[in-house]
């Protein structure tokens, strides 16, 4: 379905193994790269869906040097948003506990940043999904935490694992933007690509 896509290197410039996961099943043929500490601060004045693309925007411009003529770079970003204000990767697990428990029982917003770009054209994209959690226990917390390690994922968790099958009771958007890529709207951008 994406044949026009053949002449390009497809790079996705991601560590994230959901993300690696997700592309695959668009099935097209890239490969994955990845830079030690690429710089994701932002402007304070930024808000909501504006830091993720702010965010996969200056990671595409971190990769620039690794670009040929026929290299296509896909980057992204996810974060969650609740009551104006970001939680990305929790710094330990007692963050994690914390992020969670302010998650609990509230509906919060997953919203991913998305740039595709060559050295000709860059075309940037968020999505949003909205997820609310049911209350959750501390011991339900704890058990995820302890067992599941969730220090990789924005917002302390994995909609995919554990906690997502016993905590997130509604979810509007999309499921895998939640994962950490909207492939149905990265789909639709690189079919006009």
């Amino acid at each position: 379905m994406l044949s026009h896509l053949e002449k390009y290197d497809i790079l996705l410039a991601s560590n994230s193994p959901r993300r690696r996961e997700l592309l695959s099943g668009l099935g097209i043929n890239y490969r994955v790269t990845s830079l030690p500490d690429v710089d994701e601060s932002y402007p304070n004045t930024l808000q909501g869906e504006n830091i993720p693309l702010f965010i996969s925007k200056l990671k595409s411009k971190a990769y620039r040097f690794k670009m040929k003529k026929n290299t296509l770079l896909i980057t992204a970003d996810t974060i969650v948003w609740l009551d104006g204000k970001v939680y990305g990767k929790p710094s330990d697990e007692s963050d994690a506990k914390r992020m969670l428990k302010n998650l609990s029982g509230k509906t919060h917003q997953v919203i991913t940043g998305v740039t595709i770009c060559t050295q000709e054209k860059e075309v940037s994209f968020a999505v949003t999904s909205d997820v609310s959690f049911s209350e959750l226990s501390d011991e339900e917390i704890e058990y995820y935490v302890n067992h599941y390690h969730p220090l990789d994922k924005a917002g302390a968790y994995g909609i995919q694992e554990w906690i997502g099958y016993i905590g997130v009771c509604k979810l509007q958007g999309s499921y895998f933007n939640v994962m950490g890529l909207p492939v149905q709207r990265l789909y639709q951008e690189l079919k006009q690509f």
